[in-house]
């Protein structure tokens, strides 16, 4: 299994293997200047249009702004010259997966390198043109300038020329200082589309002559298909065909209304299932009894448990985190059309690369017949990084073989039938000494790792190296204590568990912050005070930074974040009465750190939230802030709802029973603060803007009740 970092590792390594070397079209037979295309990220068109590839799937992150701000950055480009194409796998494009907030990390250097081979063999065309040394030229806006002389030259005048230079495989990076277009605030460039209705989702994806087909899914875990009956389904007016594929019966129609009305006349016959006994209230159990005995230690500081013993007063709580959907606006979709030996793809998806793989797989046919094409995502979260669907879909079309397919899941189909964020509970202990301090703590994780593809196996269950990627938000807590000990314990379950926005941290850091905030209670002490000294302010024997699991953590940054919030949140003002504010922070592993300050009522008001972001280099400032107001919206969201099993089926199913955030409870007033902590790089941000925000809701919720949250939904 793979470690966030060395997931980390190959999305950077492999986007970068890609990105010099190509040159692409260098004009037609007859000798008109075709594209200059010196990589392939890059083309510029001779009426002087810039066309730049985006390697990331755009699911409202804004990735498809702000990659192109890199690449144009470099190339001095005038960006509003620039246009968009969505890359495909192949040859040039191995690794175009979206996910664990890597967009920016990993296209840093390679997008930066892009744009800066594109802009040197541009300036040395026109050098040479004018036979000066490139040295002396300069380039802004899409222009060549030589400024002793005043000539100059507009890119696409150059492409002919800039085509026959040499592809330089070290050009010069401009350094922070001379960035012009960087950290400036661009408006999303498909946001008109998509506010106009003109963007095509996957549901909105159509092809001439397409089908459509639905599924009919076991109604209990693990169960399959025995035998079915699909007499009166065949009557429905429009269904074509019904198919068994791996996870149930196919009904194919001319349009949605008639699949699915033939899908509700379909008779199924299904197996028994071992899971048929499963329900969420047990599971939550024998995950809190898990956690009365210490896991395998994925973390120790100091004497570790030990450190216990001596502690003047000793507190203790047990948190809970449920089950949850996804619950995205788009649920999931596929258009396939399978022929003579090939296949196409139309899908919301986060794993091209991986989709291009198992569609050969399943027709048996090599990956390079395989075409995918990326369509915006209605809402990821990392259920796009699942390709079930998309399996699915490949299957359909192979029964279809010549004739598009739109495989439609119904959202009830999504909630019920994807899969989940794990359960989990969590074991808080804390030691004081005689003087109040915090002394010793301890932070016991029990849940249930991603099975979707592979489940864990014993050994990995009680294997250090394996069990602390189970933990984030526990292994990697910034805070520093005399003594510590963090243990994970993994307990199974039969429903699919995968990645989720997040995904193991947001239940880690909902438990970590609000004891937190309970020991702030008990002491008297103020919240960000305590977490201030819990992050060596005023103790030099704390280290600066350590290294948890491979990633660094930087406490000053930490703390720059929560004085920022001091400073800057307004957090002694007077309330109104009723009102209370709730406190948390976090350091995510991707280099980025977030601190809440959240205004809240009762029963479950949001009035303010204030937000302190450090992400490293910024990119585009207007897409941070969306960043922002859309993950703590999500996190409300999920502090709402929750999905349980009984009978070993999901009980939630669409919206009436899973509540989301909807606009009149969004918080009326959102202030972000972006500092900066030195970083040379941008770091990950689509997720880290989740895990404070709940247990900062959570603790103002607390204090105005004075009876502690442990469990979710509020």
């Amino acid at each position: 299994m793979k470690t966030r970092r060395e997931f980390i590792k190959l999305a950077a390594a492999g986007s970068g293997a890609l990105v010099l070397g190509f040159r692409i079209g260098l004009g037609d037979e007859t000798g008109e200047a075709g594209p200059f295309a010196p990589n392939a990220w890059v083309r510029i068109e001779p009426d002087g249009s810039i066309v730049i590839k985006v390697g990331k799937t755009e699911m409202g992150q804004g990735v498809r702004t702000a990659l192109p701000m890199i690449l144009a950055e470099e190339l001095n480009a005038d960006f509003q010259k620039v246009k968009l194409e969505q890359a495909s796998p192949g040859l040039l494009f191995r690794s175009l997966g979206t996910g664990g907030s890597t967009s920016m990390m990993g296209m840093w250097y390679p997008m930066r390198h892009a744009g800066a081979a594109a802009r040197t063999m541009l300036v040395a065309a026109a050098a040479e043109r004018w036979s000066v040394p490139p040295e002396s030229c300069r380039s802004a806006g899409s222009v060549v300038h030589h400024p002793a002389s005043g000539r100059q030259v507009a890119y696409g005048d150059l492409v002919a020329d800039a085509a026959r230079q040499p592809v330089p495989q070290e050009p010069t990076l401009k350094k922070p200082a001379e960035y012009t277009l960087l950290g400036s605030s661009i408006r999303r460039m498909d946001a008109p589309d998509m506010v106009t209705g003109q963007a095509v989702y996957g549901l909105d994806f159509r092809l001439d002559g397409m089908k459509y087909a639905v599924i009919a899914r076991p109604p209990v875990l693990d169960s399959e298909v025995e035998s079915f009956d699909d007499a009166a389904t065949k009557k429905i007016p429009g269904v074509l065909k019904v198919a068994q594929v791996t996870r149930g019966v196919a009904v194919i129609a001319d349009n949605t209304w008639a699949a699915l009305k033939g899908r509700a006349a379909l008779k199924v016959q299904w197996t028994d299932s071992d899971a048929a006994g499963f329900n969420s209230l047990d599971h939550m159990t024998a995950l809190e009894k898990a956690t009365e005995a210490p896991g395998v230690t994925i973390r120790k500081d100091g004497t570790g448990r030990a450190g216990m013993a001596g502690a003047a007063k000793r507190m203790e709580a047990v948190y809970h985190y449920p089950f949850l959907a996804h619950a995205a606006i788009e649920p999931v979709n596929s258009t396939v059309l399978v022929e003579k030996g090939k296949c196409e793809i139309w899908s919301p998806t986060q794993t091209p690369n991986t989709l291009q793989f198992v569609a050969s797989q399943v027709l048996g046919i090599p990956a390079f017949e395989v075409k995918v094409h990326v369509l915006l995502v209605g809402g990821g979260f990392g259920r796009r990084l699942g390709f079930d669907f998309d399996y699915e879909a490949v299957e359909v079309a192979k029964e279809m073989e010549g004739t598009p397919v739109h495989l439609v899941w119904t959202r009830e189909d999504d909630m019920r039938h994807g899969h989940f964020q794990a359960a989990s509970a969590h074991r808080m202990l804390a030691g004081l000494d005689a003087s109040g301090n915090l002394a010793a703590f301890e932070h016991r994780k029990a849940s249930t790792p991603h099975n979707i593809y592979r489940a864990p196996t014993e050994e990995q269950k009680n294997d250090p190296a394996a069990v602390i990627g189970w933990a984030w938000g526990v292994y990697d807590s910034p805070y520093a204590f005399k003594s510590a000990e963090m243990t994970y314990r993994a307990v199974d379950a039969p429903m699919p568990i995968g990645p989720w926005r997040a995904v193991f941290s947001p239940s880690s850091v909902f438990a970590r912050e609000c004891f937190i905030d309970e020991v702030a209670v008990a002491t008297g002490r103020d919240p960000v005070e305590l977490r201030l000294d819990l992050l060596g302010r005023n103790d030099e024997s704390v280290p600066e930074t350590f290294v948890a699991n491979g990633d660094l953590i930087e406490r000053p940054r930490m703390r720059q974040v929560l004085e920022t919030l001091k400073k800057n949140g307004d957090l002694d003002r007077k309330l109104p009465k009723g009102h209370a504010l709730g406190i948390a922070g976090n350091a995510y592993h991707t280099g980025t750190y977030v601190a809440y300050a959240v205004e809240v009522s009762l029963p479950f008001n949001v009035h303010k939230v204030s937000c302190v972001v450090d992400c490293g280099l910024v990119i585009n400032p207007h897409g941070v802030r969306q960043q922002v107001e859309g993950g703590l919206i999500w996190a409300l969201s999920n502090m709402k709802g929750q999905t349980t099993f009984k009978g070993g089926r999901a009980v939630q199913s669409n919206y009436s029973n899973f509540p989301i955030t909807a606009f009149g409870e969004t918080p009326p007033e959102i202030e972000t603060f972006i500092v900066d902590g030195g970083a040379d790089r941008p770091n990950g941000l689509g997720e880290p803007t989740v895990c404070p925000m709940i247990p900062a809701v959570a603790n103002g919720l607390s204090r105005l009740t004075g009876s502690r949250i442990r469990s979710l939904p509020v």
